[in-house]
């Protein structure tokens, strides 16, 4: 079937890229959006645009008969979820199957499937593809869990069977502690998800996260598209992902991808998707993998696949769904170079990653050579406090990682923010750190290099107060009063946080003596 009208279920930087995707294609492009977004770059761009609720995503974007009902008055054919709100939601995609519009993504089996954990690694494992060894059994029991923890030994992960994100997942270094720590993943766990049930693996002590993106069409072919690393994570949240992986050699690159193309075969799945697995790196220098689960939708990073193959996802995404063959080989996939990409997010660093919300006094983004940034925000526009806080991704594309790190970080410190704070700095640190420099890193690189994190690019107080007086108004600057021998416009802007934002820049202008 052609697809002549997509529904975008999503807000940012997301639903942007997808309505760009689609007016390439040709394809008219319906947008929704909650009260605070009534202005948001998503809803100027589309074709059609129709308010859903207020600010809260339960009120709006997490409202699936409202969707629904809004694809059916607009004529869209087609819903494309994007990431996050519905986009692995089983109920939302049988709700699109039913009401015949097009789901773009995986069948609602294959998301139900593949959103249990217990279910979805029974169906791997079942498929040779390996997994941690632990126990993911029907017997919810306290006894029955007591005795497998004593069994698998210490460290010992719980992991709640519906869960994701971190949330009903708990290790447990002291048998002792287990019964706390069991009943408070279950709590959790039933909080976010409303199922109690849980699994127990190994703990694997500070492993590599990596990722095999795969997509699949409805005539059973499935296809990998290499892989992509993803160990740079705060609070099991990605914050830095590159491609290819620093660690993989050429036939542990050919294992890990096989085993995904394998766990998706397996779960007949259909459209894009990720299969993770945790990459673990032996004492003894032998390597070990373990698949994690599948992300049943576009990933966040997909754009570093894109910088390295040349295939545009979304596209490809479109084509899928509307029953095209995928129309290549896997010997056709050519990944060259080195792609690198981070998140900046709307939060402050230096006082616990806090959200930082408010005007988007200004808003410059990089550009160059082999450079990327998706967003979804313009300059005057207005952070909420309704929403995830990533602004944008900054993406670099070159020739080998030692030349992208040193891409990115140029990149980054021409991005100029202004009314809200930034991670731009942290990730500047991040990315200068020697031992990510030599590619020594794991999911545990932040928690271990970056706990009690402070900017090492604090301003110079006379190039804060230097640049207050260039951007308050006249008469935020009179009055001179002074405050601890400051003025006092010095004292008002560095309390509100907002010369940090100038950090990057200035600091390399002033190193240079420019």
């Amino acid at each position: 079937m052609q697809i002549r009208k997509i529904l975008i279920a999503n807000r940012g930087e997301i639903a942007v890229r997808i309505i760009r995707a689609c007016r390439e294609m040709s394809i008219l492009t319906v947008a929704v959006y909650s009260e605070p977004d009534r202005s948001a770059p998503h809803v100027l761009l589309a074709d059609q645009a129709y308010p859903i609720g207020p600010g809260p995503a339960v009120a709006s974007y997490l409202l699936i008969d409202k969707i629904l009902e809004v694809a059916r008055e607009s004529g869209a054919d087609a819903i494309h979820p994007g990431y996050g709100f519905l986009s692995e939601n089983a109920a939302f995609a049988r709700a699109c199957e039913e009401a015949g519009v097009i789901f773009i993504g995986p069948t609602s089996a294959s998301i139900e499937l593949l959103g249990d954990k217990i279910h979805a690694k029974e169906r791997v494992s079942a498929a040779g593809v390996p997994i941690v060894p632990g126990y993911m059994g029907e017997d919810q029991s306290d006894a029955r869990l007591a005795t497998e923890a004593v069994s698998i030994g210490t460290p010992l992960l719980i992991k709640a069977a519906a869960g994701g994100g971190g949330k009903g997942m708990r290790v447990v270094r002291d048998l002792v502690d287990f019964p706390v720590n069991l009943d408070e993943a279950r709590r959790e766990a039933v909080a976010s998800f409303g199922d109690n049930r849980v699994l127990l693996e190994r703990y694997v002590e500070a492993p590599r996260h990596i990722e095999v993106q795969i997509v699949g069409d409805k005539f059973g072919d499935v296809v990998h598209l290499f892989e992509r690393e993803c160990s740079i994570q705060r609070r099991h949240q990605k914050i830095i992902e590159e491609s290819p992986s620093a660690v993989l050699t050429s036939a542990l690159r050919n294992e890990i991808t096989s085993a995904a193309v394998t766990a998706a075969k397996a779960a007949h799945y259909e459209n894009a998707g990720t299969v993770e697995f945790l990459f673990e790196e032996r004492p003894d220098g032998s390597h070990k993998f373990y698949f994690l689960e599948v992300n049943t939708r576009l990933q966040v990073e997909h754009s570093v696949t894109e910088m390295l193959t040349g295939i545009d996802l979304v596209k490809l995404q479109i084509r899928v769904a509307s029953g095209e063959p995928l129309g290549f080989e896997q010997s056709e996939i050519i990944a060259r170079g080195q792609a690198l990409e981070v998140r900046i997010y709307a939060e402050s660093p230096s006082t616990g990653f806090l959200p930082s919300i408010g005007p988007l006094d200004q808003w410059i983004e990089p550009v160059g050579p082999g450079i990327r940034v998706d967003s979804g925000v313009v300059q005057g526009g207005q952070v909420s406090p309704f929403y995830d806080p990533m602004l944008a991704k900054l993406i670099v594309y070159s020739e080998s990682r030692e030349v992208s790190i040193q891409k990115m970080v140029t990149a980054l410190s021409s991005f100029h923010v202004m009314g809200v704070e930034t991670n731009i700095a942290y990730l500047m640190d991040i990315l200068n750190h020697p031992l990510y420099r030599e590619g020594k890193i794991s999911t545990r690189f932040l928690a271990d290099h970056f706990e009690h994190y402070q900017s090492s690019h604090d301003l110079p107080e006379e190039v804060i107060l230097a640049i207050a007086a260039d951007r308050l108004s006249p008469a935020d600057q009179s009055g001179g009063a002074l405050s601890n021998g400051r003025p006092a416009v010095y004292n008002l802007w560095k309390e509100q946080g907002n010369w940090r934002n100038f950090t990057d820049v200035s600091m390399t202008r002033s190193e240079n003596g420019n």
